[in-house]
């Protein structure tokens, strides 16, 4: 085997599927990226029996074969060659790297003992890809971020009819987000269980180019994504998921609309004395205004006032700051909404183009409070 590439073609190629390595593979062949030249085409290759991804490059192919190398090594060797073609060539059992003045030398690892990679299962509809990605980074925020419970580092997927819905919680946050595509069969009507991670790595390798087409197989636990000669699946996670939509209030009879930049500046402010399990306090008053504060002792406190349209009683609850923070920096509109039924139950964040205008439900970010001494 032997091929000659542009180096920035071959870095994205390696760092792409090398981004979908397991850290501790189950076997050592899965270390490896495998590598096939043939019809003037590369294609590389990654699996962990999870996840896989795979995609089709361009080159100048000398002599047609395959080979299985060390992908993290690769990456880091393909990353810091000069900006100039890259000859990749196999010699015995040994898989050579030159670069201008470069060489460097690789083992190989037995192909056939490199497992076959799934199938892309049936296409399922297509999704404009930067809407996929931002819906993706807003609900994973709410995912959780260990396996305590193995099913809540997932994300759920709904899909009805034209509707994707994504939705995730952590026991402390919900999150759910609606958006539109273009399913192949219109009344389909289906749920899939996916790792947040996967998710977000689908969501920054994929969505960027495009439409990014959707494929499931119930039959064999695995979902689909494709997009600009990349492709990845991944097994779908079992188990059943928190009904977690039930718990978005549907009446409010509080409400108060910030502008979304100046309540980040301020909790962000606020929350750096707020000590490790400690809380933001935010007081909503008759007169438009909401105070942040926090800090409880004589080593450091802080606190702010910013404008707020209230309707309804006022109210002051207390909320985590990382929980809070993480959900005001998904919102993506100039003002967002907090809807309360009271203090002690959990807030609804929502967002609003303006002061007076309809909030938006495409996103929901739900926040369980902390309780105060005086509630």
């Amino acid at each position: 085997m032997q091929f000659t590439v542009d180096r920035d073609v071959l870095s994205e190629a390696v760092s792409w599927t090398a981004r979908s390595l397991s850290p501790r593979p189950p076997a050592p062949v899965l270390s490896g990226l495998l590598i096939t030249a043939e019809d003037q085409i590369v294609t590389i290759s990654s699996f962990d029996y999870e996840v896989s991804a795979q995609l089709h490059i361009e080159a100048d192919v000398a002599a047609e074969g395959t080979v299985l190398v060390s992908g993290r090594l690769l990456n880091d060797i393909v990353k810091a060659l000069p900006n100039a073609p890259v000859t990749l060539s196999l010699e015995e059992s040994k898989v050579v790297v030159t670069c201008r003045s470069s060489t460097f030398t690789l083992t190989t690892m037995p192909v056939d003992e490199y497992p076959d990679l799934p199938a892309q299962p049936e296409a399922a509809g297509t999704v404009d890809g930067s809407v996929f990605a931002r819906a993706v980074s807003q609900v994973t925020t709410a995912a959780a971020k260990d396996d305590t419970l193995p099913i809540l580092p997932c994300v759920k997927l709904e899909f009805e009819g034209d509707t994707i819905t994504f939705l995730a919680t952590d026991r402390y946050r919900l999150a759910m987000r609606e958006i539109t595509w273009s399913p192949a069969e219109p009344s389909i009507s289906t749920s899939l269980l996916i790792k947040a991670k996967t998710l977000n790595d689908v969501a920054k390798s994929l969505a960027g180019g495009g439409d990014l087409s959707l494929a499931m197989s119930e039959s064999e636990n695995l979902v689909g994504f494709s997009s600009g000669g990349r492709r990845t699946t991944s097994v779908l996670v079992d188990g059943e998921y928190p009904k977690i939509r039930q718990l978005f209030p549907e009446e409010t009879p509080i409400n108060a609309v910030v502008s979304t930049a100046e309540l980040i500046e301020a909790s962000r402010r606020v929350s750096l004395v707020s000590e490790r399990n400690g809380h933001v306090r935010l007081q909503f008053t008759e007169d438009n205004r909401v105070t942040l504060d926090a800090g409880v002792d004589d080593n450091a406190s802080a606190s702010e006032v910013i404008e707020a349209q209230l309707s309804g009683e006022p109210i002051t609850v207390g909320f985590n700051p990382t929980y809070l923070n993480e959900g005001l920096n998904v919102i993506d509109t100039e003002y967002l909404r907090f809807s309360f039924v009271s203090a002690p139950k959990p807030a609804m964040i929502t967002g609003q183009e303006s002061p007076e205008g309809e909030n938006s439900t495409d996103f929901r970010y739900l926040l369980m409070p902390v309780r105060l001494l005086n509630q």
